[in-house]
């Protein structure tokens, strides 16, 4: 059973001459511990598909069912509490907190759930040790390069026991080298069990994918398509971290 299942999903952004169609009719289902890519161009409505995944927005028509609970039967605050316990996100402008520091923005969800102080640190020190950033736990964010903050909330949208992992370009401010650290963590997840959803135009990142999905003006197009020399079985050594 798919863990995530998007069914005829339909979202419309306006109303008459303004309307748009960002989505039309789109299925998409990810299974635990699968890594599904989205590619398409620029405005397709990868973005649009990721925050409805989310529950972050609401679509115009469908259903959005994950674990086996339809999003339209859940309350505000079980949506909220499914955002902290259940789904990962990552999102193209990083989404942190100016006032708090990397770990404490890494830990932030762990401590709204009722994790102790204590656990949720050592957790979010972990998250940011494999990603390179031990000796940055204790920065804000202004203090962090673009590379930096990218990393850390990729370890905000992993840590604890996260089910579901929703990236909207993860390696968009990286180089190569940490390109490949955050899809070795990203895949790491997925063999934990977690489904995870990425958006990407980087075909080389999307080769790690079990399959990839491609959108085009707000409609799934292919969803069969898997791209060849997937180094997911068989993922080359990292070079050093750069920052």
């Amino acid at each position: 059973m798919s863990f995530l299942e998007m069914r005829a999903i339909g979202k419309i952004y306006g109303a008459g001459s303004s309307e748009v169609h960002a989505l039309t009719d789109v299925d998409l289902s990810v299974e635990r511990g699968a890594l599904v890519a989205v590619m398409g161009p620029s405005g397709s409505g990868k973005s649009t598909l990721l925050s409805i995944a989310g529950s972050l927005e609401e679509p115009t028509s469908g259903e959005v069912v994950i674990d086996g609970a339809s999003l339209s039967a859940m309350s505000r605050n079980d949506k909220a509490r499914l955002r902290r316990r259940t789904v990962g996100y990552v999102f193209q402008d990083f989404n942190l907190l100016a006032g708090l520091t990397a770990v404490e923005n890494v830990t932030l969800p762990l401590e709204l759930d009722g994790v102790t102080a204590r656990t949720a640190r050592r957790a979010g020190m972990t998250a940011l040790e494999e990603l390179g950033l031990a000796d940055r736990g204790n920065r804000f964010p202004d203090e962090l390069s673009g590379g930096e903050r990218q990393r850390v909330a990729i370890a905000r949208a992993v840590v604890g026991n996260r089910q579901l992992l929703l990236a909207d370009e993860p390696s968009g401010a990286l180089d190569s080298a940490n390109g490949t650290v955050v899809m070795e963590m990203i895949l790491a997840a997925c063999r934990r069990g977690v489904a995870a959803v990425v958006v990407t135009h980087d075909a080389t990142l999307a080769s790690w994918a079990d399959r990839v999905v491609v959108v085009r003006d707000g409609r799934v197009v292919d969803q069969s398509a898997t791209l060849t020399g997937s180094p997911s079985s068989s993922a080359p050594s990292s070079p050093p971290l750069e920052r």
